[in-house]
């Protein structure tokens, strides 16, 4: 599967460092940078997504002649780029963060350009996708005459997915699926409002406007709303995300939907797998992702948005408290419900680890788990109280802490210090165990077996 993405480029700066003291000459914070960092922006940001998933992939754009330029043909290494000049400065976009956090961002270069002209190789390079992804972002490429001609010509072959800008061009009428967010969709439309009945009435605007197959509008934490001609909006919920950072979703988002569409899901299937890949790269951290190696992480619930070590970074980062606790939770009832909500005050994050199916088998026998770990874990989530989930295959989750460390780590009343073989593990880098209240008379067993009696 080879996906084009066509669009405007851009280079993104992180300077980062502490910043524990305040300007002598002025009252603000002093960040001393310890690492700077470049990726590429805009369009090369979805490419680059895309070719870190695996797919082989193509970046049809326009670039400038001057230093910033060759910055960012170096983050593009790797990607099969086709480009024209833009006849205008690089834009770069420079964000200064202070203990993960952004302070400030500085843009150069970001005035309006003229509409840049488009060379023959840039036109013939979308004659050999499967997909096309167009990345507007206001720099005027998508204005350009014989490149909407050009992709108009691929409407019926492949899908065209278009992510549009409010300083960009019109999609192409005909576009396989529209992509605005809630914001740019009011913003189109001149619609008031919030949430998914206002999303609802600008894709209807947008449909007749734009005569797209689909309009996708995305609404950060509530998901994506979709509109089909002839069909009542569909909304897509998406998972619950710490997000310190949402930079770089609606890329994801757009990206995800082209692959999916590709494969021959329908529209609805493929935002409803678009909106998890989204809160899986925010959960992971998001863009920060793409600018240094990770390292191997451990396990974890196959279920996008949650990334337990990186709600743990992410909190310790804010000098917060992680909390975290562990348990089967088969059958997920009230005494559940209160251990865990009592465990969340406790802190500033609660990360449940979650023993896996083979887990439980080994503790219970093989009659159990009653309910799967995706499903269980996916309850869990569903929680306020529970900002993530960890699964972990050992009997006992010693390996899990030890990924985790959390400041605290709770059990229900009902065990004493002695079985816990973790709250040594805890204590060692100063951590503590704690236990909360018991709640007599509620019991997975005791529910399983009421369940039984009624069939």
């Amino acid at each position: 599967m080879k996906i084009l993405v066509v669009g405007d480029v851009l280079l993104d700066t992180d300077l980062s460092g502490d910043a524990g003291r305040l300007s002598p000459d002025a009252p603000v914070p002093v960040v001393d940078v310890d690492a700077v960092r470049r990726r590429a922006g805009g369009a090369g940001l979805v490419a680059r997504m895309l070719q870190l998933d695996g797919h082989e992939t193509g970046l049809v754009t326009v670039l400038g002649s001057d230093d910033a330029a060759g910055l960012l043909r170096a983050e593009l290494d790797g990607i099969a780029l086709t480009y024209g000049p833009s006849g205008a400065p690089t834009p770069v976009k420079t964000r200064v963060r202070a203990a993960g956090q952004a302070v400030v961002r500085f843009d150069e270069g970001c005035a309006r350009p003229p509409v840049p002209a488009c060379t023959t190789e840039m036109l013939t390079a979308l004659e050999s996708a499967d997909a096309i992804v167009v990345a507007d972002y206001g720099r005027g490429l998508t204005a350009n005459p014989e490149l909407r001609a050009a992709l108009a010509h691929q409407l019926g072959r492949i899908p065209v997915i278009w992510d549009p800008h409010p300083a960009g061009a019109d999609p192409i009428p005909g576009a396989t699926a529209v992509t605005p967010n809630l914001l740019e969709a009011l913003l189109f439309t001149g619609v008031e409002g919030s949430g998914a009945q206002a999303a609802a009435a600008a894709a209807e605007v947008l449909l007749d406007r734009w005569r797209s197959g689909a309009v996708v509008v995305t609404m950060g934490g509530q998901g994506a709303l979709v509109a089909v001609r002839g069909a009542l909006p569909q909304v897509v919920p998406a998972p619950r995300v710490s997000v310190m950072d949402p930079c770089g979703a609606g890329d994801r988002f757009a990206s995800s939907l082209a692959v999916h569409l590709t494969a021959g899901l329908a529209v609805d299937a493929a935002a409803q797998a678009a909106a998890q890949a989204a809160a899986t790269f925010l959960a992971a951290g998001g863009v920060s992702t793409l600018l240094t190696p990770q390292p191997e992480q451990p396990r974890e619930l196959n279920a996008p948005g949650h990334d337990a070590l990186n709600v743990a970074r992410r909190t310790r980062e804010a000098g917060g408290t992680v909390v975290a606790t562990g348990g089967c939770f088969d059958l997920l009832h009230a005494g559940h419900a209160r251990t865990l909500a009592a465990a969340r005050r406790l802190g500033d994050c609660l990360i449940v680890c979650l023993n896996s199916d083979s887990s439980v088998r080994g503790l219970k026998g093989e009659s159990r788990p009653i309910m799967g770990e995706e499903d269980r874990a996916e309850l869990l989530a569903a929680l306020e109280c529970v900002d993530a989930v960890l699964v972990f295959d050992e009997s006992t989750p010693e390996d899990a802490i030890a990924r985790l460390r959390p400041d605290i780590w709770v059990k229900g009343g009902d065990y004493a210090a002695k079985d816990l073989p973790e709250a040594k593990l805890v204590s060692s880098w100063g951590g503590r165990t704690v236990t909360v209240p018991y709640i007599p008379a509620r019991s997975t067993t005791k529910l399983a077996a009421a369940l039984a009696r009624v069939g």
